[in-house]
């Protein structure tokens, strides 16, 4: 393993000779392999797949997945109203807008993109968040869309237990069908979609090398969660039916739990996004695997002691809860590994040599993985593109063309 990423070291270091240090790249290769590694996923389900942009955030690979992987590639879950707007202008339609906002500027754009003929949903776990929609779209005469949002943790004993994230307060039937038929009302929104996130599922690895205990557990929970979540999304997404609701789009899952979900027969669609980039927090699940094919590079500016070396930047923490795993992953060479005192630095980051690594001189790159998916983009403006020995193609990341949408 260790020859074959050292291997790619030097692959990478050669293609990248002379380039301006820090930078980030794309495996083209790799990305297009995932593209259709994902789309295999639902060759029996007859899923389409509806693209979250939040783990890609870049304009130019977004065009490629759905010129890639055509059907079964159908729409795409965004993460702020603007950005729904931004991808509309630039050629992108059937949005979900993934998080609720009733801010007035949000829902200005909403109604305004929606005149212009955009197909967008937004988000929605409560009544204030529809009548807030409704009241939006009655005064511009028009009817707005939104999506339910269930929340999809699993809760083996009861709310005494929650495994899964904390988003909607819409857990079970009867809450759901107590907004439905107080949103009956409403003439300004329309509801039309159902969404569940599974995130037990999809974003806890459950086949991480030496641990195989702790992946025997997951695994377990995992069937179990994906046995009652299944039935509880059946009855929710029939009684909604039931109401006399249109709903044209049941979305499920992400790039973790793209097996179950697709086998679920409520839904009608699934999710992928970090898939497609594989960054360290994606990288050991049992029922899916995918290539690695995002990178940013770090040059070696200083040699402190000896068997350490130190790189200039590095500091690209992941969200979410803090621990050492939302640090970026060293990857190539194989066989370094963060000081514990310093970790990754605002503007210097020093690395420990094991055994099995080259040397390394200055004005070497490092090569490593962010811990998410579309954080990368946020720290870089240009991504570049690389297929077989050579770059292709520089693009534009959403921050390059001067969008932050978070």
């Amino acid at each position: 393993m260790a020859k074959d990423l050292n291997k790619e070291y030097k692959r990478y270091k050669k293609i990248f000779k002379g380039f301006r240090y820090p930078l980030a790249f794309v495996d083209l290769d790799r990305f297009d392999e995932n593209i259709a590694y994902v789309a295999a996923t639902q060759k029996t389900t007859g899923k389409t797949i509806r693209i979250a942009s939040k783990s890609i955030r870049c304009l130019d690979l977004l065009h490629r997945i759905f010129k890639k992987g055509k059907y079964p590639y159908q729409g795409i879950l965004a993460f702020t109203m603007e950005e729904a707007a931004f991808l509309f202008e630039n050629g992108f339609n059937d949005i979900i807008t993934a998080y609720p906002s009733i801010q007035k500027n949000d829902l200005d754009l909403f109604v305004e993109k929606t005149k212009q003929g955009a197909d967008i949903t937004l988000m929605a776990d409560s009544l204030e968040h529809l009548t807030a929609l409704s009241k939006a779209g009655e005064k511009s005469s028009i009817v707005l869309k939104a999506c339910l949002d269930i929340d999809m943790s699993y809760r083996p004993i009861g709310k005494a237990a929650h495994i899964g994230v904390r988003r909607s307060p819409l857990h079970g039937l009867d809450e759901t069908i107590k907004l439905v038929k107080a949103a009956k009302n409403l003439s300004g929104v329309k509801i039309n979609a159902v969404m569940g996130y599974e995130a037990q599922i999809a974003s806890v690895n459950d086949d991480c090398p030496g641990q195989s205990m702790k992946n025997a557990l997951l695994k377990f929970i995992k069937a179990r969660s994906v046995k009652e979540l299944s039935l509880r999304r059946k009855k929710i997404v029939s009684a909604i039916q039931a109401q006399g609701l249109d709903i044209r789009t049941v979305n499920g899952g992400g790039s973790g739990s793209l097996m179950s979900t697709g086998k679920d027969s409520s839904v009608t669609e699934v999710t992928a996004g970090s898939a497609f980039f594989a960054p360290g927090l994606f990288q050991y699940f049992h029922q899916v695997k995918f290539q690695k094919a995002a990178f940013f590079g770090l040059q070696v500016t200083r040699k402190p002691a000896k068997g350490i070396i130190t790189c200039q930047g590095g500091g690209y923490v992941a969200s979410g809860e803090v621990n050492t795993n939302k640090l970026p992953w060293p990857q190539m060479p194989k066989g370094l590994s963060y000081l514990a005192m310093e970790g990754a630095g605002e503007v210097q980051t020093p690395l420990k040599f094991s055994s099995d690594c080259p040397d390394l001189s200055l004005g070497d790159p490092v090569f490593f993985q962010h811990a998410k998916a579309g954080e990368l983009c946020e720290r870089f403006n240009t991504l570049y593109l690389v297929q077989g020995h050579e770059v292709v193609k520089s693009i534009p990341t959403y921050r390059g063309q001067g969008r932050a949408f978070l």
